[in-house]
């Protein structure tokens, strides 16, 4: 076949192929829809999910930001504030609906309540070294009028017991308070008749203790201001007893007039009674109406009708007696709340009759839980306790 005609021949049978693929080929989309660029899904950029009722987008989550714990929250109603620095005293407040109590090793007082964030109303410069920091408070005789706050604290100068004004920094009413190598914990409360009541430790040095002139290891009444009341054994001194070791609490019952005083002292805890006017004897310890020769941490103390409790650090219970008028006991000896909020430490009693007390779990000797330390209220425990041992 000559060169023209195998040309010829070449191209129909392309333009019959051409046409049998255009028949059974099908591109249904094809030119229908305009073309848009390939979208952008990186986390700037990425569709975000609408929320029905305000069809405003979902914040995306923040990962590199720091994180937000959880509020301090303890499921037990009768908890009233939590996730605080271990904590050594509370004074209820008039109307029984609020507290002031004691951060030992921060100095801090709050000012706390049920449903309320705890406020901080002042604080004291302490050394916490040992058992000492702030161990004490006591609402001034007047407190209605004054609104006074008194503390036992050892300070950056040594141990004393300090007047707090509302708004004011903490002044020194008295000082001078020998601080041993423990720290040389103390109390300070209010006697029914006014006069303050202030227990001193001996931090461990016995012979500053055994010292007629030394201020360590004794119980001392002073007036608001700090000076001797009338009636102490030395006109110019406030030493009324001595013998103490580590003192926890100092309570009053004001329907006997008898104030208690809780001391670890040495070979076994004991409890004290004081009554106004009346000095204790040159030994205060020497005679204690209740011992605890097993030592299971005694610390703060509160006076209700008929009812005495006071906290156990050591044994994290609350030991209850019942005190007849005349100083002796009656009942069975009653541990309760053993093993509940642990280490027991500050107590007292509210104008409506509930207890607060406050933990010091944190300090060591027992489990932490995720929100101690705790301040806590609750009815006053039921049964009975003890005659002296």
């Amino acid at each position: 076949m000559s060169g023209p005609s195998r040309y010829v021949l070449l191209l129909a049978a392309l333009t019959t192929l051409a046409a049998l693929l255009a028949g059974c080929a099908q591109f249904p989309d094809a030119g229908q829809q305009p073309w848009r660029e390939r979208p952008d899904l990186s986390a700037e950029r990425a569709p975000q999910p609408q929320l029905p009722e305000t069809g405003e987008p979902t914040p995306a989550p923040n990962s590199d930001g720091p994180s937000v714990p959880p509020p301090c929250v303890d499921p037990d109603p009768q908890v009233v504030a939590t996730c605080l620095a271990p904590m050594s005293a509370v004074v209820t407040l008039p109307g029984g609906a609020a507290a002031l109590v004691a951060e030992r090793t921060t100095g801090r007082i709050l000012r706390v309540a049920p449903e309320e964030t705890p406020e901080t109303v002042a604080t004291v410069p302490v050394d916490a070294a040992g058992d000492g920091g702030l161990t004490s408070l006591a609402l001034s005789p007047s407190y209605a009028e004054d609104q006074l706050l008194y503390a036992y604290a050892t300070t950056p100068g040594g141990n004393a017991v300090l007047r707090i004004a509302p708004g004011d920094v903490p002044k020194t009413v008295l000082g001078g308070i020998p601080r041993g190598a423990s720290g040389n914990s103390g109390a300070v409360g209010v006697e029914p008749d006014g006069t303050l009541l202030v227990a001193t430790g001996d931090g461990g040095d016995r012979a500053a203790a055994a010292s007629p002139t030394s201020l360590a290891g004794k119980l001392l009444r002073i007036d608001p201001f700090g000076r001797p009341v009338p009636g102490t054994p030395d006109p110019a001194s406030p030493v009324v007893g001595s013998g103490l070791h580590a003192p926890g609490d100092v309570c009053a019952d004001a329907a006997t007039g008898v104030s208690w005083v809780t001391d670890r002292a040495g070979p076994r805890d004991v409890l004290l009674a004081v009554r106004p006017g009346v000095a204790p004897g040159p030994n205060a310890a020497a005679a204690p109406a209740w011992t605890w020769p097993e030592r299971p941490g005694v610390a703060g103390c509160a006076a209700l009708p008929g009812t005495l409790v006071v906290g156990l650090r050591g044994s994290s219970a609350m030991f209850v007696l019942r005190p007849t008028p005349q100083g002796a006991f009656v009942g069975t000896p009653q541990a309760v709340l053993a093993g509940t909020y642990g280490r027991i430490t500050g107590t007292d009693v509210a104008s409506d009759g509930l207890i607060w007390f406050t933990t010091a779990n944190k300090d060591g000797g027992g489990p932490v839980t995720p929100t101690d330390d705790r301040v806590v209220r609750i009815r006053p425990p039921s049964g009975g306790a003890s005659g002296a041992d």
